[in-house]
């Protein structure tokens, strides 16, 4: 079968998807430091400050995961068709029948594979849709946490979470959140890699995926 080449993911969105696995990491190792320190703290007074380098580093990857959070929105508005809501939603025929498509196709009922779908398929779409959800709330509790002294976080802080204290608990249990998005979206990828060959994960480097070129 001869397969053509598609573009389907803009430059903005690859640079989008980097930065948040990036500040996702950076984030994690540094938040799990901050809550429980594996150094000494009598470090802080020998001109290391660890404590002190990782909260900048925290607020520094909590700036680029804001950023990057802020750019899919944008594309979720304004991005090309792959890249926009109504692609990642069970909103249209089309759609609802990617969406059984792809739940039979996860719990091994059949092996069929929406060749004519160039993004996400329904199930990934509702996931992002949702992710990009709490990353909004782990940004507000983050800007709550850093910005003590700023009127406008700590009214909407107050507002979503109460206390700093709850808020912090529920910036942690975010946390968990992204971390078990990111084991289970790798395993997806290697696994739909694996059974399709439309060259998904080489596409987060191209921005090209491929079909049958029969499919119009």
């Amino acid at each position: 079968m001869i397969y053509e080449k598609h573009y389907v993911w803009s430059i903005l969105l690859r640079l989008y998807h980097w930065s948040l696995v990036s500040s996702i990491v950076a984030l994690a190792i540094t938040g799990f430091y901050i809550n429980s320190p594996w150094t000494l703290t009598t470090l802080e007074g020998t001109g290391l400050y660890p404590m002190l380098t990782m909260r900048n580093i925290h607020a520094l990857a909590g700036y680029l995961f804001t950023a990057a959070i802020l750019t899919r929105l944008f594309l979720l508005l304004f991005g090309n068709r792959q890249e926009r809501i109504l692609d990642l939603l069970p909103v249209t025929s089309r759609n609802i029948k990617n969406l059984s498509t792809t739940l039979c196709s996860y719990a091994y009922l059949h092996d069929c594979h929406d060749e004519e779908r160039l993004g996400h398929n329904i199930v990934a779409g509702m996931v992002y849709v949702v992710t990009i959800i709490v990353a909004l709330f782990q940004v507000a509790s983050g800007f709550y946490l850093r910005l003590p002294e700023s009127v406008f976080w700590q009214k909407w802080g107050v507002m979503l979470f109460g206390t700093q204290q709850h808020a912090r608990f529920e910036h942690h249990l975010l946390m968990w959140y992204f971390i078990i998005f990111a084991f289970i979206h790798i395993y997806l990828v290697i696994w739909n890699d694996l059974k399709n060959p439309d060259g998904i994960t080489s596409s987060i480097f191209t921005g090209n995926k491929f079909r049958p070129r029969s499919i119009k």
